[in-house]
């Protein structure tokens, strides 16, 4: 959210790059959470989600955007303080969004009980407030005050290491399979798919991320991801892979998708939707440098 100093000499943001900041990341909120805002299944996992578990769905996300701000949602000199302070901020800008959208929308008034209106408005606000910090960074357009175009800003991007690959790569797989996961569609295919259809959804799950990081010229590849050889295209594939899939694991666990199903039906859920979080992780690497 607003940095507290410009980049270019250390003096402070004025109001109004400060509201510039705001609006970008109301933006980024809004186009990657309104399918969530939309969709009666998150409306329903919000009545029935138990408070332990929303908990531990604003901590995973608030642990997501630390990791962002560290690694692309700032400078990279910033300090962990800057970025816990941008962090907090982003999940109350998440908050305020959704109780607001939820609000118009009618989902939620002054008759319901307080757990349903809290459990609502947390599952929806922390994909907005993920939302909100990806726009925040990358909707901007002053690369020069940013440092991107120069020599410091190009090399700082291309040091992020192995932890902080990972770490957007899960942020991008949230992004796009939170959007699917919640939907009746995946448990359905998952029960009536056979499992040579799912070893063929993996082979091409592996088959995209592939493409997308090592083949396609997307922007981004050739300064994030290196192809030196067959052995780093399968290593990096398989990676970003695992990562998708536990990114839809975790997702696919909050919203009770695998209470009361078999263990090949859970599987299965799992690799239906790694095929958009696999999409949204090879994306991440790439994107939301």
């Amino acid at each position: 959210m607003p940095r507290r100093k410009s980049k270019k000499n250390g003096t402070c943001r004025s109001v109004s790059e400060s509201f510039q900041e705001y609006g970008r990341g109301v933006a980024g909120g809004l186009m990657f959470s309104l399918p969530l805002l939309y969709t009666m299944e998150v409306w329903w996992a919000g009545f029935n989600a138990h408070p332990w578990r929303l908990a531990a769905y604003v901590l995973a996300t608030f642990v997501l955007l630390l990791g962002y701000n560290r690694y692309a949602g700032l400078r990279h000199d910033a300090g962990m303080t800057e970025v816990a302070i941008d962090s907090v901020e982003e999940l109350g800008l998440g908050f305020i969004i959704a109780a607001l959208a939820l609000f118009l929308l009618g989902r939620i008034t002054t008759e319901m009980p307080v757990n349903e209106i809290a459990g609502q408005i947390v599952i929806e606000a922390m994909t907005v407030a993920i939302g909100v910090s990806v726009g925040t960074a990358q909707l901007g357009g002053d690369k020069e005050d940013e440092g991107i175009e120069g020599d410091g800003g190009s090399k700082g991007q291309s040091e992020i290491h192995f932890g902080g690959q990972t770490l957007l790569a899960f942020c991008g797989a949230t992004l796009f399979a939170a959007n699917v996961a919640p939907t009746e569609e995946i448990v359905m295919i998952a029960i009536e798919i056979s499992w040579l259809r799912l070893i063929g959804l993996a082979f091409v799950s592996l088959l995209i991320g592939s493409l997308i990081l090592h083949y396609s010229e997307f922007t981004g590849a050739r300064e994030f991801v290196r192809t030196d050889n067959l052995n780093t295209v399968v290593v990096g594939s398989i990676i970003t892979y695992a990562v998708a899939l536990f990114a839809a694991a975790l997702i696919l666990w909050f919203f009770g998708r695998f209470d009361g199903v078999s263990l090949y039906t859970s599987l299965a859920q799992v690799i239906v939707l790694g095929v958009a979080a696999t999409l949204g992780a090879s994306a991440g690497r790439l994107l939301l440098q």
